[in-house]
């Protein structure tokens, strides 16, 4: 589950330009061929469309906020080196327009590409097989999740192991089988005769779609929808309208429309900036693009932070992690989300741009108040920037939360620690879920700053902390019990870096860091 603020309700929006002179329909690859779609409202999602307009109905509803995977569907897109890329989402919080010059494949593409005499695919017949499936209403969403892991692993020649699979399908839910079938099934399926997607037929039909101008699409009744592809004409984009919405990956604001019936008024997206969605190392830093994907942006901190491992494979769910974004998540400010406090850890600046201008701030810094931030009108932020030298500190994050997998936090810490001999030389602690933003423990980190790391040093700070913060009570947590966890992460954070006899930070964890971070990278 993703975190996500709690905003009001807003009234009716004034759409603030009127429809482009070159406004064109939607198009992208469906069933075999390029459709063309206009009428629907910019914010109709792609699960709507499917059930209701395209009749490919065994796409299925079922939470309507991208929780509990029934509508999982798989979208194909070229890379940047021109290759397939797919990746698995919730239909039911993507805007139909995020579509344009994309492949989208749902479970009624499965059968179709079996081979032979097999009536099912093979990732179908494995669910029959293996009795995944008692009153069926999740099995659309798990098929495509198995069908997604199946491509990836055939596509490089590999094997998942059961947890692995595990992984993949965290963000779909069942409440009949138990997941213990399911999890057979998608061992299963490599047993059986293999069925490939003809990814050539699929690759030159997206080429076909390269080729269209950018999407600016408007309706009568609806407000006009930008998708620019370069990252100056965003920013010119982003200073004339001031007002518009800014979307990413829609892993929040999906939620407004389905749950709060906002309405958004004009949006540009970002997806269509490759730019944003780069990242390398720059100047002494990571970079972040802030159109990169959640699970890139993770992938690439705990590359060079393996400790950061567990609370990446934690993030919310793999379609969420796949469409939305890291700068979408620290743009939105939400106290409680998980990307803040882990960068906050690592020192990061925002790289924010206003037209032709760019400036830098600390994260720190950028916060004001719930839900409120340093960004002037017309600025957006452009990337994330982590210094390198902060991962030669040794870094922790830590992420509670009522269920292990897909749920948002009760609270979440980013640690780290740089040790000159036995005394503390730096020390960074940030936590969300304890206040109206996320933020550092500054009375903590002074009573441990030059002390020895010692039991003794953390228990002050352990006495510090409570002077940092006065959390809330709330459905996720009380105060007093948020408070003596964030206490005992400290702890745990000497536990596993203390000088004699250090407590392994794998062994609190279910899953082998090295492989699985390869996996996902791999099938990403």
């Amino acid at each position: 589950m993703a975190p996500r603020p709690i905003a009001p309700l807003d009234g009716p929006m004034t759409h603030t330009a009127p429809p482009p002179a070159n406004a064109r329909p939607i198009r992208f690859y469906h069933r075999g061929a390029i459709v063309s779609v206009q009428g629907p409202q910019s914010t109709r999602t792609l699960l709507d469309w499917l059930r209701e307009d395209a009749r490919c109905t065994g796409t299925k509803e079922g939470c309507n906020e991208g929780d509990c995977g029934a509508c999982t569907v798989v979208l194909g897109e070229l890379d940047a080196a021109g290759e397939l890329r797919l990746t698995n989402v919730n239909a039911c919080i993507q805007f139909l327009p995020t579509l344009d010059g994309k492949a989208l494949f749902t479970v009624e593409d499965l059968a179709p590409l079996a081979t032979g005499t097999a009536p099912l695919h093979p990732v179908q017949q494995a669910l029959v097989d293996c009795h995944g499936s008692q009153c069926g209403f999740c099995t659309p969403g798990f098929a495509m999740s198995l069908w997604h892991s199946y491509e990836a692993h055939q596509q490089c020649g590999t094997r998942p192991t059961r947890q692995q699979l595990a992984d993949d399908l965290s963000g779909n839910l069942c409440r009949c089988t138990g997941y213990r079938p399911i999890l057979d099934a998608g061992e299963r399926m490599f047993d059986l005769p293999a069925a490939r997607l003809d990814r050539a037929a699929v690759t030159q039909a997206l080429r076909t779609l390269q080729e269209q101008p950018p999407l600016h699409y408007s309706t009568n009744d609806g407000a006009p929808f930008h998708a620019p592809r370069s990252l100056a004409e965003l920013a010119a984009l982003r200073l004339a309208l001031p007002q518009a919405r800014l979307l990413a990956g829609s892993t929040d604001i999906g939620l407004w429309v389905n749950k709060q019936f906002r309405d958004l008024g004009d949006l540009i997206y970002l997806g269509e900036v490759a730019e944003l969605r780069v990242i390398e190392e720059r100047d002494g830093a990571l970079w972040i693009g802030a159109g990169a994907t959640l699970e890139q942006a993770w992938a690439a901190l705990a590359a060079r932070a393996p400790a950061l491992t567990d609370v990446w494979l934690r993030f919310a769910s793999p379609p969420i992690r796949r469409s939305g974004t890291m700068g979408g998540n620290v743009a939105n400010g939400s106290p409680i989300g998980d990307s803040a406090p882990i960068l906050m850890a690592l020192d990061a600046e925002l790289e924010l741009r206003r037209g032709p201008n760019t400036r830098k701030i600390a994260l720190t810094d950028f916060y004001l108040d719930y839900m409120k931030n340093a960004l002037q009108e017309g600025e957006f932020v452009q990337a994330i920037t982590v210094p390198l030298a902060a991962f030669a500190r040794q870094v922790r994050g830590y992420k509670i939360s009522k269920r292990f997998d897909c749920d948002i936090s009760a609270l979440c810490a980013g640690m780290a620690l740089e040790l000159d001999g036995d005394k503390v030389a730096s020390v960074r602690l940030a936590y969300g879920g304890m206040a109206a933003t996320v933020r550092r423990a500054a009375q903590a980190e002074a009573a441990l700053l030059g002390q020895p790391w010692s039991e003794a040093s953390v228990r002050a700070a352990q006495a510090a902390l409570a002077q940092d913060f006065q959390p809330l009570t709330d459905m996720r947590a009380s105060s007093g019990y948020r408070l003596q966890v964030a206490q005992n992460l400290l702890q745990r954070l000497w536990l596993e870096t203390r000088a004699v006899a250090p407590l392994d930070s794998g062994s609190t964890s279910v899953f082998s860091v090295m492989p699985h971070a390869v996996h996902a990278m791999q099938g990403a």
